[in-house]
């Protein structure tokens, strides 16, 4: 019996940059660091990124402490393409797996 093992992708806020006050608000984010990392068997592919981010007084605003991982990636989401993300991480680990080019040893090499 066979064993298919699918591609684990994972979607990170790692750091979010922030002003102490803006526009009467605390901690406002204007920065979010974020990573997305593929993985299948011992094979690993990354990508790193940040987005910026605006808060304009009057918009909704939630204050720091009750940010959630999800709502931060939706706002990585709006200017990142998730699945052009995920699917060239999928390819990465695919080309690991069966590389399309290969450098084998010269012929006359010991």
């Amino acid at each position: 019996m066979t064993s298919i093992i699918t591609t684990s992708i994972v979607w990170d806020v790692e750091q979010m940059d922030c002003y102490p006050t803006y526009e009467s608000q605390t901690d406002v984010v204007f920065t979010v660091h974020w990573r997305c990392t593929a993985t299948k068997d011992q094979y690993t592919a990354t990508s790193y990124g940040t987005v910026g981010c605006t808060y304009a007084q009057g918009s909704s605003f939630t204050p720091y402490a009750q940010l959630t991982e999800t709502q931060v990636l939706g706002w990585v989401w709006e200017t990142v393409n998730k699945d052009e993300t995920e699917a060239t991480l999928t390819a990465n680990i695919a080309a690991q797996i069966n590389p399309p080019v290969v450098s084998p040893p010269l012929p006359w090499s010991n």
